[in-house]
């Protein structure tokens, strides 16, 4: 094929290129083309679009438009004849048009590319203006010409007739009946197809002729449906019904339409049967948390949580109800053990709701702060406004229970569980300093007389409540452990100093190195002591040393 433009007798070049443009629109139906036609109409294309002296790219575009045109109209004439096989008309003839414009497209590239391209507006024209009065005369490539035709001449003409045959059809559906999926998927998304090359708006068309009147008949739909069920069922039954038909819908969305109506439709039938009787809804929530009826209690959450303010009364109910249950967990507890009472019943009102939200309500963080509030009050709960909350000594006695060696019949593994469960407690906290004044003074007394379980113990708990609340929260506490780490090492160092220089005390001595500040003894009101005679020399011999050891501290 030579590329040199030369003179081109546009009427029998055309008459040429129109038999394969017929056979190519039709998908071979008026007539097979030959592999080796098909690429001789390439060349008359191109020849056409370099001819010489003028190129003759215009004639060729409206002549190929005017073609489409008359083309559609018949295709019109016979869709529109077929009665109640009109939708199955439509999609035979659309899957038809729609393949064969894309071929055609292919066969007019050196069109679309060297002369319609120059032609079209810009995007910046059509936002702000070009030199086109009416934006909808200006050229189209091939490809989108078809389409426009077939929007203009086959959909605009037969469109209320497409959109109350595609509705009852798709109302034939709910209703359990036969359709053709293949063609009502087809006709519905042909009116997007029609339009998916613009840039602006490319869903108008499916949106104006069927997504609006649509949406508008599934509300009516679920409407009467929402009514009809509420009278044959309870709340229980109505709640799986309406969860079964928002399935099916969501379902047949996704069979039938474009992607973009999904969560609209869904919007819609959720509106029409949860959020018009919320009232209803709202009105069994109480109830159900009361007696913890899960399988509805994750029905009403499936069904609240998309419906804006929803989910708000359930979750006072829940909140009410574990407060409620904690406060009786916890009243007139009476015994010999009220602090592990205490503890391990709110531990266990805690445990018990933290799995409930977990697989009722998929552990939702707004169920969450419901139960930390609930938890909250309970645990800070005072009688009147004046009287003391006990629950900080009670926790910090818990703690020390299990850290002194007292703490029999349970393992260290079962006693480092129970303290960090203790801290979940810990966290609920509103008086925290006072808990921390009464343990550090169960912790002194744990460290002064030996009577801690485990120094490992001590020292995890110790970092626990530092995770839980900071360095400062401990800083005394960790000083406190210090201080006896420290003593044990300056023991061990005057046993030698002793050994070294052969010297006998007569007493078996061990001394307590403490930090002023550090350990809540009070430096103000102190009884005097007078030391026994026995330990005036063990005394004078231990200050004698550590002034020698420590110059720049005070003993």
């Amino acid at each position: 094929m030579s590329l040199k433009p030369r003179r081109v007798d546009f009427e029998p070049t055309w008459q040429t290129l129109l038999e394969t443009v017929r056979g190519v629109i039709t998908c071979g139906r008026c007539g097979m083309v030959a592999r080796a036609t098909w690429n001789d109409r390439f060349s008359d294309v191109y020849a056409v679009c370099v001819a010489y002296p003028e190129p003759l790219s215009d004639r060729l575009y409206h002549e190929t438009k005017t073609f489409l045109e008359s083309h559609v109209q018949e295709l019109h004439q016979v869709v529109s004849k077929t009665g109640e096989e009109l939708l199955s008309s439509y999609h035979h003839h659309w899957q038809e048009y729609s393949k064969g414009s894309t071929y055609l497209n292919q066969l007019y590239g050196y069109l679309n590319s060297q002369f319609i391209k120059k032609q079209k507006m810009s995007d910046a024209d059509l936002n702000y203006g070009g030199f086109v009065s009416d934006p909808s005369e200006q050229m189209l490539e091939i490809g989108e010409l078809a389409l426009d035709i077939w929007k203009r001449l086959m959909i605009e003409p037969l469109k209320d007739n497409l959109t109350s045959l595609l509705l009852e059809e798709v109302k034939r559906d709910r209703c359990s009946g036969t359709v053709n999926q293949a063609v009502l998927h087809g006709v519905i998304n042909s009116l997007v197809n029609v339009e998916e090359y613009k840039k602006k708006c490319p869903l108008k068309l499916y949106e104006d002729l069927f997504e609006k009147p649509f949406i508008s008949e599934t509300g009516d739909y679920y409407r009467q449906e929402a009514l009809k069920l509420l009278d044959d069922y309870n709340c229980s039954e109505y709640m799986e019904k309406v969860i079964q038909r928002l399935d099916d819908e969501n379902f047949r969305s996704r069979k039938f339409l474009h992607p973009s109506s999904y969560a609209k439709v869904t919007h819609e039938c959720e509106q029409r049967m949860v959020a018009d009787h919320l009232l209803f809804l709202h009105g069994e929530c109480k109830e159900m948390v009361k007696k913890e009826k899960r399988k509805d209690l994750s029905y009403m959450y499936k069904l609240m949580r998309p419906i804006h303010g929803g989910l708000g009364v359930l979750i006072q109910e829940l909140e009410g109800f574990i407060r409620q249950t904690g406060l009786e967990a916890v009243r007139d507890l009476r015994g010999e053990n009220v602090p592990a009472q205490f503890v391990e019943s709110m531990l266990e009102v805690h445990t018990k709701y933290t799995e409930l939200i977990q697989n009722v309500f998929s552990n939702d963080q707004q169920f969450v702060g419901a139960l930390d509030k609930a938890c909250a009050a309970a645990i800070n709960h005072r009688t009147n406004a004046k009287s003391i909350c006990r629950s900080p000594e009670l926790l910090a006695k818990y703690c020390d229970s299990l850290l002194k060696k007292s703490a029999k019949g349970m393992s260290e593994t079962e006693i480092d569980d129970r303290l960090t469960s203790s801290i979940t407690v810990f966290k609920y906290l509103d008086d925290k300093d006072i808990y921390q004044r009464f343990y550090a003074r169960m912790l002194a007394r744990r460290l002064i007389y030996s009577q801690s379980m485990s120094m490992d113990a001590e020292e995890a708990m110790i970092n626990r409540l530092k995770q839980a609340c900071g360095y400062e929260f401990t800083n005394k506490l960790h000083r406190m452990f210090t201080d006896m780490t420290i003593s044990t090492d300056l023991n061990n160092k005057f046993s030698d100093f002793l050994k070294k220089d052969e010297l006998d005390i007569g007493v078996n001595f061990s001394i307590l190195v403490l930090q002023a500040g550090a350990w809540p003894i009070g430096q103000s009101n102190l009884p005097s002591f007078a030391i026994p005679q026995e330990l005036e020399k063990s005394v004078r011999m231990v200050r004698k040393w550590f002034s020698i050891l420590e110059k720049s501290k005070i003993m």
